[in-house]
Formats: C-alpha cells, structure tokens, sequence
C-alpha cells in the first residue's frame, strides 16, 4: 500500500539511479527537504514491506501477517506501521491511532526489540515525532497523545481490560500461550471505525498461525533473509547459506517457509557425520537426561536415556543412549541411576509432565543422594528441538561413536513432533541433556534428600 506520493519519489529516484546521477541529484537537495525523502518509509520500503490494499480474496484486511526469514526486515515494517498509525501517516493511517497494543514473547523482548532496537519504534522516528518510554507504566507516549501499552505473551490475562484500534505482534510463532494471547487480544480491538493487527514473524508449524494465515480477513507478504542482503553483512548471507540450504531450519529461518508435516527433519546426516570422533575426551560437566514413558506395557513408549557432556572446548559430547523400551518405572529409574554413577554425572534431568512427583520418588527409590534437575515442556518438541538443531548445524555437538537409533530417530523427526509416526523419545532425552548443558547452564541442579 504505497502512496502516490511514495510512489512518485521512489520513480524519480530509480530513474537518478539508472541514468547515474543520484549521489548528483540528492547533494542538490536543501537539508529539510533531503531529511524528508529519508524518513519517508514508503519510498525507501520493499514492496512485502508494506501493507497490500486487500487481502487475497479482495476485501478489507484485519490482520496483516509479515512471514520472513531471519534478518528479512519484518521488525522495521511493523515499527514503521505503528509509526504511521500513531502520527495518522497516509494511507496507512488516515487518522492518528489512540491506543496501540504491542505484544511480544515476553516484556524484555517488547523493549529490547519492537522499541529500542536498532530497528525498533525509537530508532525510526525523527526527532520532533519521537515517543518517550515510560518504563514504569510499560508504554510509550508520542507527541500528539497517542500511546502504545506493553503485553507479554507469558501472562494472557494482562490484555483483560484495555482496548485498542491497533496492534503490532512480534514473533507471534514462539509466544508461550500463544493461543489465549491471541484471544484476549482480538477481545481488546474494538477502538476506531477498523482495528487492525500487524503480524511478524518467522513462521513455525503451529496452529494458531496456519489459523490466522486460512482466515479470509487476513492479509500475506513474505520474505526471505535474502530479499534484504543489501543490510546484512555478505559473510552471515554466506554462512547462513552454507550451513542450513536444504534443510526443514534452513527453509524456516531463511525463506520464512512453515515446514509442514511432510517436510522432513530439522537434522542433517552430515552435521551428525562431520562431528563424530570414536573416543570421549575429557568432560567437564555431564548429564543424564531421562524422559519417562506415560505407562509401562510392551506398547509404551520407549524410556529416553541419553548421557551427554562438556568438553573443555565448549563443545556438547554425547556419550551414550541408554532408552529402555516399555519398562516398569523402576527399571528405568535403575537405569538412569546405574548411568549417572557410571558416568559420574553431575545431575540427572528429568522430564516431569507427565510423572510428576512420581518420577523423582522413583529415582529417590534408588538413589536418595542422587542430584536431579527436573524440567517441563510447556512447548511443543519442534520447538525445543530447534535450537538443538542450530548447534549440530553450527558443529558445536560431538557423538562419541555411533548411536544407530538414536541418529536414526533425529533424522526421520519432522515437524508433527514424530519420527516415523512414533514419538520420537530418544530425540526428547537428547533435547533435554542438549538444552541442560547447551542452552540453560545457569539453570541449577536440585539435589533431592
């Protein structure tokens, strides 16, 4: 949705360019006239950057989703839409907007991101228009009175109440309750004659968002990490490319694809073969990570045992899988046990939604002095497995020899959170030591008396 306006400066100056005169022709310009084209959004903007005038099946839009890859621009589109709405800039703010929603993963990512970062809400106003952060209340105030409150998509229930006639949604695909965020969100947009909602993100296989991109009211630009190289540096363009072409990541984070159920596994063969080494070097912190089967018949799902480390390079080296299939819980507790003294771990990590307290009274059967850190999924396992992923793609895991299922189970894993239709419980204890040793090393281990 360019301006005519928009539309007439971006031809004069794709012409100057062309004919070889634009350094010539902007070095005339007086300085308002030169800082005015420069802040004028719409002339310097790609075209997914900006807003279509309707939604596929050509009606008005409610909703306008941003899909992009990483480092595609999708931050600076939504801040310059907020800008618009809150100054009433033409045409994607016809009058300015009273009270804007921004929502992010959590409160620090609204302020680190969506207002103070290097794209963000403060960074693209000039001088005269700019809003001012009022910390204390988690809001910006601009000028002309219009104001943008703060929400965190880690407490639904905080957009009970307030209401607005605009709202911009960062990464919507990795919000904790994302659907009840969602929801009391759309509760809220009931200011103006047409509240509307700016979406960007990096698209991930989930519900809500296939929901929001089949609603007709719903309005689709996409792009990929490459449609914005000109302000990226080549050797990240380069790299990104090397490591992750091909693969289901690579199709996420760099062409802003959803990978669908169909659309293979977030490992690649080669990052497993490329960093494997037949011995174990010395460790510097190691785990046991389990996750429990829901029941113990020969039909459950297996026992995931997987033993992992530290090495003094900073590298993850996984040791062993020790997954015992349909067993009674003290089986496997016996065996996570008998891993973490053979090993000399310095924790086990246990998954506990489904077990509960029943899990560590299991493993205090055993061992009463055994350390314990127990962990819960509030996410789906694509999602905690995505950063696993990164590491293998960034070399930074090691098998130690080779783990035939294991490896088996990684690369058959796809994005319905299976492998091979299966639960993919190896994967999950390999997730879980991963993410322990990786990931969350602050997190402290529980020693269970």
């Amino acid at each position: 949705m360019r301006s005519a306006c928009g539309a007439r400066l971006q031809n004069a100056l794709s012409a100057s360019a062309a004919a070889g005169r634009l350094a010539e022709d902007l070095a005339s310009l007086d300085a308002e006239t030169l800082a005015f084209i420069l802040a004028d959004w719409q002339v310097w903007a790609r075209d997914d950057q900006l807003p279509p005038t309707t939604t596929a099946a050509g009606g008005a839009w409610r909703v306008w989703l941003i899909l992009g890859g990483r480092g595609a621009g999708k931050t600076r589109a939504g801040a310059e839409w907020v800008r618009a709405k809150a100054l009433g800039i033409p045409p994607l703010g016809s009058s300015p907007a009273r009270r804007i929603a921004l929502v992010g993963e959590t409160l620090a990512d609204v302020r680190r991101v969506m207002i103070e970062g290097v794209s963000g809400l403060l960074a693209i106003h000039g001088d005269g228009e700019r809003p001012e952060l009022e910390v204390s209340k988690s809001q910006l105030i601009w000028p002309n009175g219009a104001i943008a409150q703060m929400f965190s998509a880690e407490d639904p229930d905080s957009l009970r109440g307030p209401q607005f006639d605009a709202a911009w949604c960062d990464e919507l695909a990795k919000w904790r309750y994302a659907e009840e965020t969602w929801d009391m969100l759309q509760f809220g947009m009931r200011l103006g004659e047409s509240p509307t909602i700016a979406v960007t993100t990096t698209p991930r296989p989930m519900p809500l968002l296939k929901s929001i991109m089949g609603d007709q009211a719903t309005a689709i630009t996409r792009a990929a990490t490459s449609a914005n190289a000109a302000h990226l540096a080549p050797a990240f363009i380069a790299e990104m490319e090397r490591r992750y072409v091909g693969t289901a990541l690579g199709r996420q984070e760099l062409l802003g694809e959803i990978v669908d159920d169909q659309s293979g596994s977030l490992w690649r063969r080669d990052w497993i073969d490329d960093n494997r080494v037949a011995a174990c070097p010395e460790l510097t912190s190691i785990v046991v990570a389990v996750d429990p089967p829901v029941t113990a018949t020969a039909r459950s799902d297996a026992c995931g045992i997987v033993i992992a480390g530290v090495g003094a390079d900073g590298r993850a080296y996984v040791v062993a899988d020790r997954t015992l299939q349909g067993r009674e819980p003290t089986i496997w507790a016996r065996a996570a046990v008998g891993a973490y003294h053979e090993f000399m771990a310095d924790r086990v990590v246990a998954e506990v939604n489904q077990g509960g307290d029943l899990v560590i009274a299991v493993l205090r059967q055993i061992d009463e002095a055994v350390a314990v850190r127990t962990v819960r999924a509030t996410r789906g396992k694509w999602l905690r497995a995505e950063p696993v992923a990164a590491l293998y793609a960034e070399g930074r895991v090691v098998h130690v020899g080779r783990h035939g299922t294991l490896e088996e189970q990684m690369l058959a894993f796809g994005a319905d959170g299976l492998a091979h239709g299966r639960s993919p419980d190896r994967v999950d204890a390999l997730v879980w030591a991963l993410t322990d040793l990786m990931i969350d090393r602050a997190a402290p281990a529980i020693r269970q008396l």
